[in-house]
Formats: C-alpha cells, sequence, structure tokens
C-alpha cells in the first residue's frame, strides 16, 4: 500500500496563513449538533410566544424568575451573585447577574431588539366599504409590502381604556380562531399591477386588512358590518371605537415557528430579526453563576425605526440602570460605562445563491458557519454606524476562538448596495467598546425568515463565554 504523500510546502504555509474555508457545522460532533437541537427547541417556543416587543418582553420575565431574578430595587447595594431585572414600560428588560467585582471595572452587555417589521392598526382603523370590514394599517420597519398580502394575520396588543384597565388581544393563532389578510389583486385583472416597480405594486394606503363582512342584522342604517365587528370586540372586550386611540395593535404573520429542510437543520419563523439573538443573549444571562464582572442583557424597542422613542436603545434607560448599580457601590458611574465593553446582538444577512449579485462573496456570511462579527454597519461610505477598533476585534476574536465558537464575519452585501444600522452606535456613545455580533438570516424582514440552528446555539455560546472568560 503507498504511502499518503506528505503535504507540499505551499499546503503547509497555507494552512498556517488562510483563513480557514471549511470551518463550519462539518466540524462539530454529534454531541454538539445535538446540543445545537435541543437549545432551538425552546427558541422555537420563544418565537410562538413573543411576536411583538411586549410579549417578548413577558416572556423573558418568566424565564429570568424560574431561574431565580427578581425585581431589581433602586439604589440597593447587591452581592455578587445575586440576579436582578428591570423593566421599562413593559417594552425594554434589562437583567444583571452581578459579578465578583461588581460594576466598579466596568460590566460585560449584551444588547438585542426585539421589535420585528409588522402592520400597526391606525389610530382609527375600522371602516366599512362596499359591504367589507377592513381595518388601516401603517406599516412599521423596513418591510416589502407585496409579501404582507394573501398571508394569515394574527392581532396582538393592548388597549388601554379610560378606567385605566388594560385589556390584551392576541387573536388568530390557534386554528379554532379566526385569522385576517391583506387583499391582493387576482393575475387576470393585474396586467397594470405587475408592470409596476416592486416597491409601488403596493402602496402604505393598499395594506388595507379584511376583518369582517356579515351586516349586524336586516336594518336601514348605514354601515352595519362595520357595527357588526364593533359590537363583537365590545362583547368580546369591552372596548368602543374611541378605544382604538389608546390601543398598541399589530398584525403579525399568523404561523408557527417550524423546522425547515429535509434534515431539519434550519429554522423558519417570524421574528428571527432579532429574537434570534435576543433569546440566545437572554439565556447566556440567566446561566451565568458569578461571573467576575457583572453581566447585563438589555432587551429594547423601536430599532426598526431608528431607536427612537423611551423605548428605543436612544432613551436613557439602560445609562440610568447602570449609573445606578455603580451609584449603590460607590463607583463612578462615567468610569463604569467608560471600562464596559459590550455584544450588540443583531442579525446579518446570510449569502443566498438566488441573490448572488447582492453579495460580495468574500465579506458575506453564511448558513451553518457560526455566528457572524460585523466590524461596521451603515451605509455608503460607513456612514449611520459605529466601527469597533481593531484591539476590541482582537479581543472578540481570541474569547471566541480560545472556547472553540464556530464565528465568521461579514458584512451587509455589497458597498453602495443599500446597508443598514443596528443599536451598537448608541452603545459606543456611552465611550464603551462594542461591536456587532449575531446570527446570519435569510429573507431578512420577510414574513418567514430562515436561521440556521448551529448559528442559533453559536450566538448562545458566544453570549455565553463572553460574559464568562476572564480578562488577562
Amino acid at each position: 500500500m503507498a504511502k499518503k504523500q506528505d503535504k507540499s510546502e505551499a499546503a503547509l504555509l497555507k494552512e498556517k496563513l488562510f483563513r480557514d474555508p471549511k470551518k463550519g457545522v462539518g466540524r462539530l460532533s454529534d454531541k454538539e449538533i445535538s446540543a445545537a437541537d435541543k437549545f432551538c427547541q425552546k427558541y422555537m417556543k420563544f418565537l410562538d410566544e413573543a411576536k411583538t416587543e411586549r410579549e417578548a418582553v413577558k416572556a423573558a420575565v418568566e424565564i429570568a424568575e424560574k431561574a431565580g431574578f427578581t425585581e431589581y430595587i433602586p439604589g440597593k447595594l447587591y452581592n455578587p451573585g445575586d440576579r436582578v431585572y428591570a423593566i421599562n414600560r413593559k417594552k425594554n428588560i434589562a437583567l444583571a447577574v452581578i459579578g465578583k467585582e461588581g460594576c466598579k471595572n466596568g460590566v460585560r452587555l449584551a444588547i438585542a431588539h426585539v421589535d420585528s417589521p409588522r402592520l400597526d392598526l391606525k389610530p382609527n382603523p375600522l371602516y366599512e366599504a362596499n359591504d367589507l370590514a377592513m381595518f388601516k394599517t401603517h406599516y412599521y420597519g423596513g418591510i416589502k409590502k407585496y409579501q404582507w398580502t394573501a398571508i394569515p394575520l394574527a392581532l396582538h396588543g393592548v388597549i388601554a381604556l379610560k378606567s385605566g384597565k388594560v385589556v390584551e388581544v392576541k387573536i388568530g393563532e390557534k386554528s379554532s380562531e379566526p385569522c385576517f389578510c391583506v387583499t391582493d389583486l387576482l393575475p387576470h385583472l393585474a396586467q397594470e399591477q405587475v408592470k409596476k416597480p416592486g416597491s409601488q405594486m403596493f402602496t402604505g394606503e393598499d395594506l388595507n386588512v379584511l376583518v369582517g363582512s356579515r351586516p349586524f342584522k336586516d336594518d336601514s342604517e348605514s354601515e352595519l358590518v362595520k357595527l357588526n365587528i364593533l359590537n363583537l370586540l365590545y362583547e368580546e372586550y369591552g372596548i368602543t371605537e374611541d378605544d382604538f386611540l389608546s390601543a398598541e395593535l399589530e398584525l403579525v404573520p399568523a404561523h408557527k415557528a417550524r423546522d425547515m429542510g429535509f434534515d431539519r437543520s434550519m429554522i423558519g419563523a417570524y421574528g428571527h430579526d432579532d429574537r434570534v439573538c435576543a433569546y440566545p443573549a437572554l439565556v447566556a444571562a440567566v446561566d451565568c453563576d458569578v461571573p467576575e464582572k457583572t453581566v447585563v442583557t438589555v432587551l429594547v424597542d423601536k430599532e426598526e425605526i431608528g431607536s427612537e422613542g423611551n423605548t428605543g436603545m436612544q432613551s436613557d434607560f439602560m445609562r440610568f440602570f447602570l449609573l445606578d448599580m455603580a451609584k449603590a457601590e460607590g463607583a463612578d458611574g462615567n468610569m463604569v460605562l467608560s471600562h464596559s465593553s459590550c455584544l450588540s446582538a443583531d442579525v446579518n444577512a446570510a449569502f443566498d445563491p438566488t441573490y448572488a449579485s447582492a453579495y460580495e462573496a468574500n465579506n458575506s456570511s453564511y448558513i451553518n458557519k457560526g455566528v457572524v462579527i460585523t466590524k461596521y454597519t451603515g451605509h455608503g461610505g460607513k456612514y449611520d454606524t459605529s466601527d469597533a477598533t481593531a484591539e476590541y476585534m482582537a479581543q472578540i476574536r481570541a474569547i471566541l476562538d480560545e472556547n472553540k465558537v464556530l464565528w465568521q464575519s461579514g458584512e451587509l452585501g455589497k458597498v453602495d448596495g443599500g446597508g443598514g444600522g443596528t443599536i451598537a452606535k448608541y452603545v459606543a456613545n456611552l465611550n464603551m467598546d462594542v461591536v456587532d455580533l449575531g446570527v446570519p438570516v435569510l429573507s431578512m424582514h420577510a414574513p418567514l425568515e430562515v436561521v440556521s440552528k448551529i448559528d442559533v446555539y453559536m450566538a448562545y455560546r458566544a453570549f455565553f463565554t463572553f460574559f464568562n472568560t476572564k480578562e488577562k
């Protein structure tokens, strides 16, 4: 039997100097793959329970309290190993595990957003046209409008009454419940419609949701279909038309998270962006015991529309939380912020071979190759971005490699091909080191997005490792 030839000098040098092109799922053991599949079972349950930011915060509280977290008391001095959470307007949550050092030398943060593109109801949404009852909507975040037509939608949210009572609404998820939809034009009559560019096939005002068709009863009054819907809503929730003015009602895809592919290697679901990072960051904090530095996971709202408002990342909720912990310890709050480091847990676009021309292959992220580090986002000439320092990139690389976490790097498509931003820049404004790290996603912002189970698990391992690695 002939002996294997020794590797050539060039082959050996390539192994030493080149990036490893085979780095990915193929290098994992069956045990590691099984662990990823098991982790994703709970993630899929979280997705189905948390289709809105309010629901995501509620689910996070349930997970945290089962793990021994208690509500944070401002000004109280906590001990190493204590586990606390704080909520902002039921749309943000900050969870902390107090470290042996407290926060005097800075904290380790993972931040993610829990809002996703959707259709919001307008303040005066219900109307009747040609004996059909409809809801007027205002789309939220960056969507392709045509993707939201002719699919089952569920209505989630709350209605705040003048009495102070808040009514929760969730209808359309169960097979026994009615669902809703935006109607589309049949192809037989759509010759003019399909000639338009995709962005013009539907306008925002075309995204009207069908909610009923039967009149209240045979009566001489007008708008009897609308009246019938209002009567049903009054009987079920005790609301009148004016109460829509103080409601937050969102229409989201009615389908559940599903295994995807013959090999069940992927998950198809609504809302991976950014709950696919929020859940691993949440669980990573929950799984911490007594870390060296205090670790904090923050889940926020409004990222999809610029992180504005008192529940977005541009609010001072997180800063106030960190400063209050510092004050209780007698530490300088500004120094705590400046000495802290952060992983901005956000997704990137996975390379899609069907649309290869939109990507630059050498600087794209790929399904099944692990969590993706995005040094900078933004658009054009790096506008609206946080660009991580070389030193911080090296630190994160070392942490991931030393703990055998699969990772890759990537950009969001070709230069000048579009772009997008994350909440990293708002953390950078606090003088913290920060870099984006998250899961590559196919069909991002569509009603059905796709991720790899391996990549989801590697996101969890990345956040957990980041929280628990001692500084050298």
